[in-house]
């Protein structure tokens, strides 16, 4: 499984440099300076269109602008692919359509929103190489009960007898291991490391000194675990449901 780290890195920029090195990153289009970063020292990307952000925040997305920093990004030899854009709370409908203004030489994974339909996610996954989950709707929160209810459905419905998925399958804000371990995921990102490493309090009495070296603490935690090589109701899933 690949651990994308989500960027802006907290501290200096030389400091997420460090942290940075030899990994694999998520550099976002609402903080697109951080691609030369990333783009500079990591293993692999992936890009984001920040649509989350922009959901949040009740601002539309820059399509086109997206589209256009994809392009200019898509041929480094580190890019593995790009999340089509989406609308979180849409229809599958307005999603589908996103689809459709896709270019089609640009490698990119589309979003199933758990909110959306199984039939949906099935057409994706028969489709496309790399689907990627997204929490929304009821489900906005990973690892709730609720949650579990809702991705063991989704996994039932695109993964063989012997539990192996029909596609490549990204788990959007699911990089803990608590949640991807019992998951048969090929990557998931968060934020965890680069946001938490500011938050020096949760290092107990002996913190790392920089921000980068307490990044780094947080990302080999979660690096150390895999995902499951198949999908089972089973272990902290069977307790869920």
């Amino acid at each position: 499984m690949i651990h994308y780290h989500g960027t802006p890195c907290s501290g200096p920029r030389a400091e997420a440099y460090a942290f940075l090195a030899g990994r694999h990153a998520l550099a976002s289009f609402e903080t697109p300076d951080e691609i030369a970063n990333v783009a500079d020292v990591c293993q692999s990307f992936i890009l984001d269109n920040g649509a989350f952000s922009r959901w949040k925040d009740g601002q539309p997305l820059d399509v086109d602008g997206y589209i256009h920093w994809v392009a200019e990004w898509f041929r480094h030899p580190g890019f593995d692919w790009a999340l089509i854009p989406d609308v979180i709370d849409g229809d599958e409908e307005a999603n589908d359509l996103m689809l459709e203004c896709w270019p089609e030489h640009l490698p990119g994974a589309p979003v199933w929103h758990m909110h959306e339909s199984l039939d949906r996610l099935q057409r994706l996954a028969k489709n496309w190489r790399v689907v990627a989950l997204g929490s929304s709707g009821q489900w906005a929160t990973p690892g709730t009960t609720p949650w579990w209810r809702r991705i063991s459905d989704a996994l039932d419905a695109i993964c063989d007898e012997k539990g192996r998925p029909i596609c490549k399958l990204h788990g959007l804000r699911m990089l803990d291991p608590r949640i991807f371990c019992d998951l048969p995921l090929a990557s998931a990102d968060s934020t965890n490391a680069a946001v938490n490493a500011g938050s020096v309090g949760r290092f107990g009495m002996y913190p790392a000194p920089t921000a980068a070296a307490r990044a780094a603490v947080i990302a080999d935690r979660i690096e150390s675990h895999n995902s499951a090589p198949v999908w089972q109701r089973s272990g902290q899933v069977e307790l869920a449901i």
